[in-house]
């Protein structure tokens, strides 16, 4: 650990804490670009053993990694508590519980040390995954405004974004799921079919051996919820056509699901799912790319998994790249769980490079939740002086722009 009492201490370090769901997360980020460590402690192995994030377990498991993943952050980075500049920790949205786990202990450091507290929105701290690896790599910054995508298995949301001066960023949703977020569909479709969890990665892999053009799914026209989208309920007038309406770029991902579950019913393929289960829950160590893994899914299963997969990407896209055409975006930043998808990074980057529009997506280590971007996040607010008070808490619908 490095000797706070010496005169060439680093400036400008923001030591930065996660708990938003089943990752307990710390890392230590110089100016918002360098990351010196970001150390994660995992729940996913206890909960695929429920298909799910389970709540309680996550605080549990929040509650015994916090220290260590803290300590571990500091070691890593070579630094010590004195040394930091500013305490950052994720406010919302999220697990009540989980969240909670973080904030106390921010805020403990925080007023222990003598140290401001900087609240962050976990949706920000996805978008600054991105910008932050684009600083590291010192290429130029991407013109604003930027319509940001931030998918994952919580969150299928657009935002366009903007920066206010050397300090915080503004955000506005343009675009939001109604029911289920991207990567839950891809977590239950893989339940569906007795796949593990997260589902996410075995269908990315599996969809490589299928025809995605099988199984033709659809997507139809969102309209527009009235106590959501601001259509008085008197008089049913909906905004006019042009003032900056959202409906158009809302996503619902419910139907697809319920269409893999018919069509595995009306072509029988419950039994075989089944049985897949069973095997997986028998070889925990076989991984979703694994031959062993293939041969547990026949033609027909692989169709409907990559006929699944384009269906959703093609979704994805369309969406929000008419939202860019219709905001002026002039650039295009992917980030969240999802954005490791292998078949919408192609897809995407194939569609930007068409339209002459930059796209930019987080390193595979940073798609996941992490510390690191809630203090790249942050960066923007010390800067501006933005900090919270100690009345922070969690927020678990926590909000990010207004649409």
């Amino acid at each position: 650990m490095r000797d706070a009492s010496h005169n060439d201490e680093p400036k400008g370090l923001i030591l930065a804490i996660e708990s938003s769901c089943d990752e307990t997360a710390a890392a230590v980020v110089r100016g918002g670009c360098e990351a010196l460590s970001n150390v994660v402690a995992s729940q996913m192995k206890l909960h695929a053993n429920y298909g799910g994030v389970v709540p309680e377990l996550a605080s549990r498991e929040h509650l015994r990694n916090i220290v260590p993943v803290v300590r571990a952050a500091m070691e890593q980075a070579g630094v010590s508590l004195d040394d930091v500049d500013a305490i950052a920790v994720t406010e919302g949205p999220g697990l009540a519980g989980a969240l909670l786990v973080g904030i106390t202990y921010a805020k403990a450091l925080s007023f222990g040390l003598g140290k401001p507290l900087i609240g962050v929105n976990h949706l920000e701290g996805h978008i600054h995954a991105v910008l932050m690896e684009a600083r590291q790599r010192a290429e130029s910054p991407m013109e604003l405004p930027l319509l940001a995508l931030v998918v994952s298995g919580g969150h299928t949301h657009l935002y366009l974004a903007e920066q206010r001066g050397e300090g915080g960023w503004r955000y506005r949703n343009v675009g939001r799921t109604v029911d289920d977020a991207a990567g839950e569909a891809y977590d239950k479709v893989a339940k569906l079919l007795g796949l593990g969890y997260p589902g996410g990665p075995w269908i990315d892999v599996l969809a490589r051996r299928g025809n995605p053009q099988a199984v033709p799914f659809r997507f139809g026209q969102i309209k527009p919820r009235a106590h959501r989208e601001g259509i008085s309920l008197s008089n049913k007038k909906a905004p006019a056509k042009g003032s900056g309406d959202v409906a158009s770029f809302n996503f619902s991902f419910s139907g697809i699901k319920t269409a893999v579950l018919r069509y595995i019913e009306t072509h029988e393929m419950r039994g075989s799912a089944e049985a897949r289960r069973g095997v997986l829950a028998e070889h925990p160590e076989w991984k979703p790319g694994s031959e062993e893994t293939a041969a547990l899914c026949d033609a027909e299963t692989l169709d409907l998994i990559a006929s699944f997969q384009h269906a959703v990407v093609g979704n994805l896209l369309r969406q929000t790249f008419a939202a860019a055409e219709r905001f002026g975006a002039r650039g295009v930043v992917v980030s969240g769980g999802v954005a490791a998808n292998s078949e919408l990074r192609r897809r995407f980057q194939a569609e930007a490079h068409r339209r002459g529009l930059p796209v930019a997506f987080p390193s595979l280590a940073l798609s996941t939740d992490n510390a690191a971007m809630i203090a790249a996040a942050a960066w923007p607010k010390f800067v501006a002086g933005e900090f919270a008070s100690e009345a922070l808490g969690a927020t678990p619908q926590l909000r990010l722009g207004g649409a």
